[in-house]
């Protein structure tokens, strides 16, 4: 069978039409050598023989000898000597990555905007961003230049973009999914996750990328659920909390309407609506940004020329690493690494980073409070559908603001999706957030699932110009 359109073809349908994959590969290249000059998905092509069901990898993920930089000018040429865990076993199950995608600067921003390479472009209008940092990667799946493509989320990296694409993206609970090889932005927040054209697609690829690592430390030694049997289309006696922390002012209208029309949906179908309070909710922001940063400071020591990274010229030692760094990072780094390095200094460490990891724990007790009483949590995504390329880009306080409704679910170690649940009267996208206690995939796959089968949001596709 030749003649099928791979720019809306899911996984599973590739898998149940048993496609032949090297024919598969194929036309995304050709797709790919068509469209992305415009979208610019990619940073990196690699042209491989291999046959397996393609996939498109942010480029702070390792792949063994293919470039791997975290979009900076201090990683280029990198090439790992081994690979991530998520990329073995996305290898035993026949699924080989087709390239590596787009992405802000070692993860830090919401725009796809700060990479050394070039902004990516929201494939439903040229002139927007489409989310960050895995912007690359819901582009790419969004205007069909991928089939499914793995992000990471520290604050909201994977769902923010999917809602601003519109397309399914899902942060699994920490631990569920093995960190060793993912080049660390804040390592108790980070997480490997799946962005998909649709629900039944992230159960799949979380199928394959979870499990316990003994690499990964903090990786959670538990039993695996086949996520494919969620997905059942019934939400009856479902409990679904609306907290009202995320509906303040400043949420844009036509995000909130298409958000109560999805939860009126869900009612009707039989789920139970609660109102809930996440009491702390408006600490996210200053509890995320100290806690953060403080962890990207301590792992981005390592990137100094000798350990790691493209080394410069210096009289001496000191001045060689200052030079390094000074040319290797972008603003955005060297921003977060300077207001990580004093919240952690000394005469600051008490007041600021000592706080926000008591304040943090505050946020965590208000959702284990909330899931006594309800099954998942459902807010937007993002309070506002995407801004336009060099909106916010010298505004760094409007920028961290876009992630005020993602944030919490990191600090508070749960997982979340962001799915399609409308469009703004211009033809953006607007995106539904589920969360659930951690490890309780199964609910959110379970209530995604159900709502999309009543909707049509995710088969509509960008006409890219």
């Amino acid at each position: 069978m030749e003649n099928f359109d791979i720019t809306n073809l899911t996984a599973h349908e590739i898998l149940e039409k048993k496609l032949d994959t090297a024919l598969v590969c194929k036309k995304l290249k050709e797709h790919i050598s068509q469209v992305d000059n415009k979208v610019k998905a990619y940073i990196s092509f690699e042209d491989t023989q291999k046959n397996g069901l393609p996939i498109a990898i942010k480029d702070n993920i390792c792949v063994k000898g293919e470039l791997t930089t975290c979009a900076s000018k201090i990683l280029q040429g990198f090439r790992p000597p081994y690979n991530a865990t998520v990329i073995e076993k996305l290898a035993k199950a026949n699924i080989i990555p087709f390239g590596k995608v787009n992405m802000d600067e070692f993860a830090f921003g919401s725009s796809c905007e700060n990479s050394c390479y070039f902004p990516t472009h929201n494939p439903w209008d040229l002139e927007r961003v489409p989310g960050g940092s895995s912007g690359g990667s819901a582009a790419a799946v969004a205007s069909g230049l991928a089939i499914w493509a793995l992000g990471s989320d520290t604050g909201g990296s994977i769902r923010q973009p999917a809602s601003f694409c519109g397309v399914v993206g899902l942060k699994p609970t920490y631990g569920r999914v093995s960190r060793f090889g993912l080049i660390a932005f804040a390592s108790s927040l980070d997480q490997i996750g799946p962005i998909t054209k649709d629900v039944a697609d992230a159960a799949l690829l979380l199928n394959v990328i979870s499990g316990y690592d003994p690499n990964d430390s903090t990786s959670a030694n538990i039993a695996v659920e086949d996520f494919t049997k969620s997905l059942v289309n019934n939400v009856e006696g479902i409990r679904i909390g609306i907290p009202k922390e995320y509906f303040l002012p400043g949420i844009d209208t036509e995000v909130k309407k298409n958000i109560f029309e999805a939860i009126e949906l869900l009612r009707k179908k039989g789920a139970i609506i609660k109102d809930i309070n996440l009491p702390h909710t408006e600490y996210a922001v200053e509890i995320y940004y100290i806690i953060a940063t403080a962890e990207a400071s301590s792992n981005l020591g390592r990137f100094d020329g000798v350990r790691f990274g493209k080394q410069a010229e210096g009289k001496s030692m000191i001045e060689m690493v200052a030079n390094t760094r000074g040319l290797g990072f972008g603003n955005e780094v060297k921003r977060r690494i300077f207001l990580g390095t004093f919240v952690l200094s000394h005469g600051y460490y008490d007041a600021y980073y000592k706080n926000a990891l008591k304040a943090r724990t505050l946020v965590k007790n208000d959702f284990d409070k909330a899931f006594d009483e309800v099954d998942c949590i459902i807010t937007p995504t993002s309070p506002t559908p995407a801004f336009r390329i060099g909106e916010k880009l010298n505004d760094p306080l409007s920028m961290y603001l876009s992630d005020i409704c993602t944030i919490n679910v990191n600090l508070a170690g749960i997982p979340a999706m962001s799915l399609p649940c409308g469009f703004t009267k211009q033809g953006l996208p607007i995106g539904l957030q589920i969360m659930a206690k951690a490890f309780n995939e199964e609910v959110i796959f379970k209530t995604a699932y159900s709502y999309e089968q009543s909707t049509t949001w995710h088969k509509q596709k960008p006409k890219i110009e």
